[in-house]
């Protein structure tokens, strides 16, 4: 799913914060796509701050829920920007995104699936291809798997080199068209569009080569670190080449 973090049971909820969530909801009906850029903002901002935990059940943008593990959401410009490749790899480097927009560029268009049960048809992202960043880095043979970090300063995910290297992981910066929001993990995340949407970290920073797979943040809480779509909700879509 899109990172949520742990519930905090027990704090009092207003009546002006539950009517609140609800105005939020009935606005993304009512006005539609034509609203929603500045609704997905809104949204993640408050479902950072939301005790009720109502916000991880309104739509978002195109049916997408918010969640997130960090205090608030984090915000990185196009100019700040920067991802690091490193760990096992014989040639570190350091990308800005005006260097990963120059790149060749691959799109894709799958359903999104979170383990919770939501589910996105037809999400367009596009970016470059995590093997291609690898093969530029040149992975040494002691390398085996991807430990992904986020400038949240929290998350973490991680893949298995031979995952890393499918034709459908990408290092995302566009999402239907359009650059990726913070809300949606901006500039830059990762898709991973055979898992549950978990492993799909938002805000990327870091790629590190390791010697073996590092469990992610959910990992941590009980969740599969082979997280193909399928697995844990009865469906048998997992795919079985890339």
């Amino acid at each position: 799913m899109e990172q949520r973090g742990r519930q905090r049971l027990g704090k009092p909820v207003g009546r002006r914060v539950v009517l609140g969530v609800l105005a939020l909801g009935a606005a993304g009906v009512a006005f539609g796509a034509k609203a929603q850029s500045g609704l997905d903002g809104i949204l993640a901002q408050v479902s950072a701050k939301d005790p009720t935990g109502l916000t991880g059940l309104l739509p978002g943008g195109g049916g997408f829920r918010f969640y997130s593990v960090a205090d608030s959401i984090p915000h990185r410009s196009a100019a700040d920007y920067r991802l690091t490749v490193d760990g096992l790899v014989d040639r570190p480097a350091t990308y800005t995104l005006a260097d990963l927009q120059a790149m060749q560029q691959t799109r894709l268009v799958k359903d999104v699936q979170c383990v919770t049960g939501w589910r996105v048809p037809n999400t367009e992202f596009s970016g470059v291809l995590l093997r291609d960043l690898l093969d530029m880095a040149g992975v040494q043979k002691q390398g085996t798997a991807i430990k992904f970090t986020c400038f949240d300063g929290v998350y973490t995910e991680s893949l298995t080199l031979d995952e890393a290297r499918r034709s459908d992981i990408l290092v995302a910066h566009q999402m239907n068209g359009s650059p990726v929001t913070d809300a949606h993990g901006g500039p830059v995340r990762l898709y991973v569009a055979p898992m549950y949407f978990y492993k799909s970290a938002k805000w990327l920073s870091g790629i590190t080569v390791t010697s073996q797979v590092e469990p992610g943040y959910w990992e941590h809480y009980g969740y599969d670190v082979e997280a193909w779509v399928g697995r844990s909700n009865g469906r048998n879509d997992a795919p079985t080449s890339g």
